[in-house]
């Protein structure tokens, strides 16, 4: 398999480990915070706050994820720079062209 396609399949399952796992723990919280709220129903609306700003952070860390998973998938591969190729007889940092071949024309 080539090494794209691989970020291609890489991306994808993280993405779905993602969105899985968010929710998941928000399924959980939810069914605590509803149990809580059962339980005690004077502090219904503290539980419903504290249960809001958890989804609120579990989502932030979800669409992190998945920011960091679509750019895996569409960012370019780079390559490596090519090295320029040395010129037969020319010593590495010199600029003079090699002996025997015809002098330059056009600007200097």
């Amino acid at each position: 398999m080539e090494p794209i396609g691989l970020g291609y399949l890489a991306a994808g399952l993280g993405a779905g480990l993602a969105v899985i796992g968010a929710g998941l723990g928000i399924g959980r919280l939810a069914a605590a915070a509803l149990e809580g709220s059962a339980r005690q129903p004077e502090a219904a609306g503290d539980i419903r706050t504290t249960m809001i700003i958890a989804a609120a952070l579990i989502e932030g860390a979800t669409f992190f994820g998945l920011i960091v998973c679509i750019h895996m998938a569409i960012a370019k591969r780079r390559r490596p720079p090519r090295r320029p190729r040395r010129r037969s007889g020319a010593t590495p940092g010199s600029t003079a062209p090699p002996a025997g071949s015809p002098p330059r024309r056009g600007r200097a």
